[in-house]
């Protein structure tokens, strides 16, 4: 099948829509562009579609080259006959293409290649044909010391090794038996002996069974975890009973069209029949699917981290507020900063309340000074060590000190270190001690989590399970996509981002991102758009690819700080005229905008949905897709998980969202979970049809197990006796 039309047919999509997509992207452009800017040639496919597009087009295009390759080297054996070229150009995946290049591929020297090398292809042949013949009789005169056949009994083993060879590497009867083991296998694990006590906290799995179609991802991970380490033996058993016949030999007697009917040959034939099942197709099916089993378990895992850090990345915003970050610690004490509106440092200072020094009262009248003296209007409490003790203390404050007018909010502090020991951090703040720009990535991802996450590698935010499993290439380039899918649907202000931000923008890298910088801080804010052409290297494509992402406020252009791409600017004034309108009349002007007709406007330049888009973007221009930001208040004396009680309800903030429920903070260093079938009152199939991550959720406490940490939540309503804490 073409390319295009097996990726259109994947996608539900017309072929021409792929087809426009692949010269898009072989073009250099990029997928939110594409998505964005592009929809007439795609036919509106959206960034989810071109980034399945893209992995499969990658994927197609090196099956593509490996069926040339495998080609060319069956046709060097003088082996590759007209039906074989058919069905090698006819494979769909790489396992099929294997399947039928397995008996072409070149291998060190087996058993069946020795015996054939002494000659003993005749006896196999002879033996395979007609079970009538006695195999011991018939190997006689096949005996040869020298060639390391002494023995009738080496002969006859000798011939089976060449028939275990052959039907092994047979397509059809591994086609069969692969349907008939997917059908019935079974991922088994048991606990190695003596690492029972190791491995405690794998024990749910130390006699464990499960159908390998149904296993869940992070349940194959951890048992591929424990495997790893040496706690756990697994394998591919098939779900047949003790007593029924073996279903794979069943397979290949009936491609061989065998039945055992005590003729003399009988016996024998059904050894090799055996030994090609049990030595060879069994242990090679067994790989190929753990290896298939790791690679979904993987690929749904990286599903997941994707997922919940584009929830964080696109969490609501505090915005342009003062505000005041505290990284909680005991012994070191707290470290505290404020940043401005635009998230410049203001002051730094360090508080003692908690245990050693108990400088509780001094605590509260520093964070009293600071508050007033810098206008402070929002704290945030980073969420680790000290967090919750650090949350009572604002509490305090706020409490004793009701004309300040502050809020307060904890917040995940997930890579605050990782970012603090950056050279980037060190770039930022030179002078300014590492302990204290912790606080400042936590103050400042509260004002715009986008802009401050961005710093700092997916992978130590924490919104993963088993980040360290899965392949990390793959999941890599996944959050590299969610984060430049996640920078471009919000948009970058081309005056204040950082390099960080700019660097995941459309069309742009790190070099292209350091010399817009490097210009800025030369020449002063950018005025318009057109100005970015005067950064060096940025040439006349990349504008292409980056502008529309690119917002300039306040400048001189009123569009330039809309999603409106500069090649749609003629377009916007062919509107304006139409409706008698000065373009910042017509900016903002619902009344207006929703009367038009967006077919009088379409042309060879703007098709329909570019025409919609303008005039949705005139009608809110540079609207942010983010929502409102909401803050989540954590009980009082629950601060710890001794402190919980079957029957608890509590506020918490949503970390993590799985394939089988969410984990949230409610305060007390151990996140709890929601299983899925506690989600809501009505059946979910999808965690992410409730909840995700960022959500501040009302939650039951149903079980706690203080000695494995392990809290169970609930969202159901049903709960009449629940107490309200």
């Amino acid at each position: 099948m073409d390319l295009v039309q097996q990726i259109a047919n994947e996608l539900a999509v017309a072929a021409s829509s792929v087809q426009a997509a692949i010269a898009l992207l072989d073009e250099g452009a990029t997928v939110p562009f594409i998505a964005r800017y592009r929809k007439e040639q795609t036919g509106g496919l959206s960034d989810d579609h071109l980034r399945v597009l893209s992995d499969r087009l990658v994927y197609l295009r090196a099956l593509d080259e490996r069926k040339q390759s495998i080609i060319e080297q069956i046709k060097s054996q003088g082996l590759l006959t007209d039906d074989l070229l058919n069905q090698l150009n006819r494979t769909n995946t790489k396992t099929e293409l294997e399947d039928l290049y397995l008996p072409y591929k070149p291998k060190r020297r087996t058993k069946g290649q020795k015996a054939i090398e002494a000659g003993l292809e005749p006896l196999a042949k002879k033996l395979f044909a007609d079970q009538q013949l006695n195999p011991a009789i018939e190997a006689k005169p096949f005996v040869n010391a020298e060639l390391g056949y002494g023995q009738v009994d080496e002969v006859l083993k000798g011939a089976q090794a060449i028939l275990i060879e052959r039907l092994s590497e047979r397509a059809a009867i591994i086609a069969e038996c692969r349907r008939m083991t997917k059908q019935r296998g079974l991922l088994v694990a048991k606990v190695a002996k003596g690492k029972e006590e190791e491995g405690r906290k794998f024990s749910d799995y130390f006699e464990y069974q499960e159908a390998i179609g149904k296993i869940p991802s992070h349940r194959a991970l951890a048992i591929f975890r424990a495997n790893r380490e040496g706690i756990l033996k697994i394998s591919i058993q098939l779900n047949v009973p003790k007593s029924s016949p073996n279903p794979g030999e069943d397979i290949i007697a009936r491609h061989l069209k065998f039945q055992d009917r005590d003729r003399a040959g009988d016996a024998w034939m059904s050894q090799v029949i055996d030994q090609t099942w049990r030595l060879k197709i069994r242990p090679h099916l067994e790989t190929e699917f753990l290896g298939e089993l790791r690679e979904r378990s993987e690929a749904e895992a990286i599903d997941v981290f994707a997922f919940n850090l584009k929830d964080l990345l696109l969490a609501a915003p505090a915005g342009a507020r003062r505000v005041m970050g505290l990284d909680p610690g005991l012994r070191t004490g707290v470290k505290l900063v404020v940043v401005d509106e635009t998230g410049q440092l203001l002051g730094h200072a360090v508080i003692f309340p908690h245990v050693p020094k108990r400088e509780w009262t001094q605590a509260k009248e520093t964070l009293v000074a600071l508050i007033k003296k810098y206008s402070v209007s929002l704290i945030c409490v980073g969420n680790g060590t000290g967090g919750r003790e650090t949350d009572q203390l604002i509490a305090e404050v706020e409490l004793e000190n009701p004309e300040l007018d502050v809020e307060h909010v904890m917040v995940s502090e997930s890579g605050a270190s990782v970012y603090s020991a950056s050279a980037l951090a060190a770039d930022e703040f030179p002078n300014l001690d590492v302990s204290y720009r912790g606080a400042v990535s936590i103050a400042r991802r509260v004002q715009d989590p986008l802009a401050e996450l961005v710093k700092i590698d997916p992978k130590s935010i924490g919104v993963g399970q088993y980040q360290h499993d899965v392949n990390q290439n793959q999941l890599a380039a996944r959050l590299d996509a969610v984060v430049e899918d996640c920078v471009n649907a919000v948009g970058v202000d081309v005056n204040t981002a950082s390099v960080a931000l700019l660097t995941h923008v459309s069309g742009l890298n790190k070099t292209l991102a350091q010399n817009l910088v490097d210009l800025r801080n030369e020449q002063g804010a950018f005025r318009n758009r057109k100005q970015l052409m005067h950064i060096p290297r940025f040439g006349q494509r990349t504008f292409e690819l980056a502008a529309g992402f690119l917002r300039i406020r306040g400048g001189n252009q009123p569009l330039d700080s809309s999603a409106v791409h500069p090649e749609s600017y003629q377009l916007v004034d062919r509107i304006a005229e139409s409706c008698g309108s000065s373009l910042k009349q017509l900016i903002g002007n619902s009344n207006v905008l929703k009367k038009l007709n967006a077919q009088e406007f379409v042309n060879a330049n703007s098709g329909l949905p570019t025409v919609l888009d303008v005039i949705n973007e005139l009608d809110k221009p540079g609207r942010d897709p983010r929502p409102s930001f909401v803050t989540a208040t954590f009980s009082a004396g629950i601060t710890d998980i001794k402190n919980l009680k079957s029957g608890l309800r509590l506020e918490g903030v949503v970390t993590n969202v799985t394939h089988f429920g969410a984990f949230v903070d409610i305060g007390v260093h151990q996140d709890g979970l929601v299983h899925i079938s506690q989600l809501a009152d009505h059946f979910v199939k999808d965690p992410r049809d409730v909840v995700k991550t960022g959500d501040v959720v009302q939650v039951r406490v149903e079980s706690v197990d203080i000695e494995r940490r392990r809290i169970a939540l609930s969202m159901k309503s049903n709960a009449g006796d629940a107490v309200k804490h």
